[in-house]
């Protein structure tokens, strides 16, 4: 089942995907709810944040590949920062380029773990049951700001300007494909192309370590980390990050105001 957040007569509200129309649903999405009896078109959906976090955990190497190709050691836990609330945006919203910085901004396409329940030190099965669905995200970095000053990595400046934790367009709560794929295009080019089996530390056991280290809270997101092909964008170009078996999520790097 596909969820997602729309505001709709001018109120916020959630529904899930049938067809080519949104039922619309009463109640809590991570709780109880119900079907509202309205359905609209999905068709020029004014589309929301799918859920609203507390929190994004940005996951760094944890795809083999791009530890490969980066000369990186294989972790055996997750190596993670935390995006600030500012940096959620969602499909369709640009990505503004930072006020601050002038440098180059890169996008990283991945999965998204959301949560659905109050979530601290479970196990793997407790994960499984903590986990709502799964969403795509832009992880995106402003990455020449992480070693500039070698007193200290920047890791949350570089990842936490306004706009730069995009996820969405919907939660998928069914499972995904075996062979499920994360494809990112720039302006329609393909630039990365990579199979979700080759993570390092696979959703449920992410979640479980996590837990042992923070609280998650329902409407939480993971992101899982990215994999080789992450490359600049250029003012303008259109990002679309493509999960198989979710949908695709789609932004534009806004120019320069």
């Amino acid at each position: 089942m596909k969820y997602l957040r729309l505001r709709h007569q001018g109120d916020e509200r959630f529904g899930r995907i049938d067809g080519d129309a949104v039922e619309l649903l009463d109640g809590e999405l991570f709780g109880e709810h119900r079907p509202s009896g309205e359905r609209v078109p999905l068709d020029g959906v004014e589309w929301l944040m799918p859920c609203v976090p507390t929190k994004m955990v940005a996951i760094w190497n944890n795809f083999h590949a791009a530890a490969v190709k980066g000369g990186n050691t294989i972790p055996e836990e997750p190596l993670y920062l935390l995006k600030s609330p500012g940096a959620f945006n969602w499909h369709g919203q640009p990505i503004p380029k930072p006020l601050a910085f002038d440098g180059r901004v890169f996008y990283e396409g991945e999965l998204g773990i959301v949560i659905g329940r109050v979530t601290r030190n479970v196990d793997e099965d407790g994960a499984r049951a903590a986990i709502f669905g799964y969403t795509c995200i832009n992880d995106v970095s402003a990455l020449e700001l992480v070693d500039k000053d070698s007193s200290f990595g920047q890791w949350t400046r570089a990842k936490s300007f306004d706009g730069f934790g995009v996820f969405g367009p919907v939660i998928e709560t069914g499972p995904l494909p075996d062979d499920a794929e994360v494809v990112t295009t720039v302006g329609g080019r393909e630039r990365q192309r990579y199979p979700l089996s080759d993570m390092i530390i696979p959703p449920l056991k992410l979640v479980s370590m996590i837990s042992r280290d923070m609280t998650l809270m329902p409407g939480d997101v993971i992101c899982c980390g990215t994999s080789t092909g992450v490359l600049p964008m250029k003012a303008g170009s259109v990002v679309e990050v493509t999960v198989s078996g979710i949908g695709t999520l789609s932004n534009t790097y806004a120019p320069a105001a």
